[in-house]
This record gives C-alpha cells, sequence and structure tokens, in this order.
C-alpha cells in the first residue's frame, strides 16, 4: 500500500499546485481539510472532504500531512501533525519567525518524523541550468547574481496573502523562492541590506523588496516588484570570463494550472525563446544555453522514498527553511533601521 496523503488546504497551492504532483509521485491523498467539498469529489473521490485538522490527523491511513494553508497557520498545524505521528510537509515560508521554526524541527525530532519544507524552485529549469553553469566554471569568478520575480498586478485583490493578520506580503510570498536558491548557490551570507515597501493605492502588505547580500567579494540581489509591466528579466549574472541573462518564468506552475500532468512528456520543457544568452568576455560572442528539464516533481519523490525507505530527503529537516525565515527576518529589521545587517550579529 502506497504513502496515504492528508492535505490540508486545497485553494491554489493545494489544489493546482501540490495535488497533482503528489498523485504522479505515486501516493494517495486520502483526506483533504477544506470547506471545498464538491471541488475535492470532483478531483478526488476516493478522497474524504474533511471540516478541521483533527479529524485528519485521526485518519490511520494518513502517514503525510501536506500543510498548504496561510501562512500564520504553519506553525500550529504542523506541530500538531508531527506530534500526532504524522511525517510532515509544509508549504514555503516554512513559517513566520524562526522561533517558530525552532519549535517546529524540535516536534519534529521529537516525533522521529520527517519534516520537509516544500521549496520547488530548487527544480525550476532554469535554476537547474544555472547551478549547471556555474558548476562547469563557463563564467570564471561570479561577481554579481542578480535574480527578479516582478510581476505587473496594479490592484490589490481581496485574499488572504494582501492581509497582514495571515501572515501576507510579497516577502513572505515570492522571498523564500528566491532566498532559498541564493542560499542553494552561495551559503550564508556575510551581510544584507533591505527595502521591503508597498507602492500600490490601497497595499496594507508589502508588495515589493531589494534585498542586497554579500558573500565576500560577491554580490547578490534578489527583487520583487508589483508594478512591472516588462517582467521578463528573471536571472542577470557577470563573472571574470562572461555573462549569463535569462528572460521569463519556469513553466511548471503555467502548466500545472492549465491542466497539464506533471507525467507529461512537455512538463518542464521551456520554449526556446526563454533560453538563457551566454557572452563570453574574451570574444563577445553570445550563444544560447539549452535548459535543464524542470523537474518539480523530484521533490515529492523524495518524500515517498523517504517515508517507504528511508532515503535522505531532498530538503531535509527543516534547517533549510528556517534559514530562509532567518534571512527574511534581517530584511524586515534592515528596512524598519535603515541599515546593513551582519548576519553573525
Amino acid at each position: 500500500m502506497t504513502v496515504g496523503v492528508g492535505l490540508v488546504g486545497f485553494g491554489l497551492a493545494g489544489r493546482v499546485l501540490h495535488a497533482p504532483l503528489i498523485a504522479a509521485s505515486g501516493m494517495e491523498i486520502v483526506g483533504v481539510v477544506t470547506r471545498q467539498a464538491e471541488a475535492v469529489k470532483s478531483s478526488f473521490p476516493a478522497a474524504e472532504a474533511l471540516s478541521d485538522l483533527d479529524e485528519l490527523l485521526r485518519m490511520p491511513r494518513v502517514d503525510l500531512v501536506v500543510i498548504a494553508t496561510p501562512n500564520r497557520l504553519h506553525a500550529t498545524q504542523s506541530i500538531a501533525a508531527l506530534r500526532a505521528g504524522k511525517h510532515v510537509v509544509i508549504d514555503k515560508p516554512m513559517t513566520l519567525s524562526s522561533s517558530d521554526a525552532d519549535e517546529i524541527i524540535a516536534a519534529a525530532a521529537g516525533s522521529g518524523h520527517q519534516l520537509a519544507v516544500f521549496q520547488n524552485r530548487r527544480w525550476d529549469s532554469d535554476f537547474l541550468t544555472l547551478r549547471r553553469v556555474l558548476a562547469a566554471g563557463t563564467l570564471g569568478e561570479l561577481a554579481s547574481f542578480e535574480a527578479n520575480w516582478d510581476r505587473f498586478r496594479p490592484a490589490v485583490a481581496d485574499r488572504w496573502r494582501e492581509h497582514p493578520e495571515e501572515g501576507g506580503g510579497i516577502l513572505y510570498d515570492l522571498g523564500p523562492h528566491l532566498v532559498d536558491q541564493a542560499l542553494c548557490l552561495f551559503g550564508l551570507p556575510d551581510w544584507l541590506q533591505a527595502d521591503v515597501f508597498a507602492q500600490r493605492a490601497g497595499a496594507v502588505v508589502d508588495d515589493a523588496f531589494e534585498i542586497r547580500m554579500g558573500v565576500g567579494r560577491l554580490r547578490i540581489t534578489l527583487r520583487s516588484r508589483s508594478l512591472v509591466p516588462d517582467n521578463a528579466l528573471r536571472y542577470r549574472l557577470h563573472g571574470t570570463l562572461g555573462s549569463l541573462t535569462k528572460i521569463g518564468m519556469d513553466v511548471q506552475e503555467a502548466q500545472l494550472r492549465s491542466g497539464m500532468s506533471p507525467l507529461g512528456a512537455e512538463f518542464g520543457l521551456e520554449p526556446r525563446s526563454q533560453w538563457a544568452q551566454l557572452v563570453i568576455a574574451s570574444s563577445g560572442e553570445t550563444t544560447e544555453v539549452p535548459p535543464e528539464r524542470g523537474d518539480w516533481l523530484a521533490f515529492y519523490r523524495s518524500v515517498r522514498a523517504s517515508i517507504e525507505h528511508g532515503a535522505p530527503l531532498a530538503v531535509p529537516d527543516g534547517e533549510a527553511g528556517r534559514q530562509v525565515v532567518r534571512i527574511i527576518e534581517a530584511a524586515r529589521r534592515s528596512s524598519d533601521e535603515g541599515r546593513r545587517i551582519y548576519l553573525l550579529e
């Protein structure tokens, strides 16, 4: 019998992102905590639609609980699931404070069950391609790394991500992806300086940020804004041997939204119009960089293998999620105080 999964939340994250990947990994969704009972029955007829988390945790068939709820609920729900003897996956961000992250990690250690944070953007096509290029030394010694995730959303929507009491704001929405990718590539920075702000009329949470970080001589910029009509630029890297520029977002979210199966032949394949451009410093020559295939499914395949066979998790034990939260806390403090924050403070 395969791993039984209880999904908490059936909004965009739970229904569109997590559920198809869980099913494609060979695990079975057996219960969903949601008010959208009809939507659950339509997508997963064998799953029970439940009214609260306690009902789900009492189900013996549930081995793994996936938390896909508003950010403010992540800590209490994941700790409850771990204490009930369930493995846990938490949608990013892990939680809203590093102290809460410590409690979650302690609960996992005490329970002896697996804990993982859904950092799916580690398996974006373009990020996998960047890692390959950097590992090959094609750019030489890297001097600057810029990651952008801009959008054009001039109107403030009526959704939980726009409300501070739910843990909303773009820093906690898109920030965990950009920060996690930077940590994967370069480790913990020496320092950071951030500007976290709101620009749209009626906004009550941040809708833009810029985080600058230093690792030795390397300078890193992570940026996200909501008022950028020309929002194609994704990455720009400069090194002693060349430069790399990448436009366009990874296609996997759009493919899942369209209903494409993660097992489909085209899943994760970027169009040629989005291929990265490499400039060789010595010649000025520009060439296309064939991309890696995006593979968000690797996350849930890793979770399944860990539960069934004790294999190492691809995103293990919550510590990476805690480091992301720590960076976000430091970015808020830097913005509030108008100064550079040294991470060893």
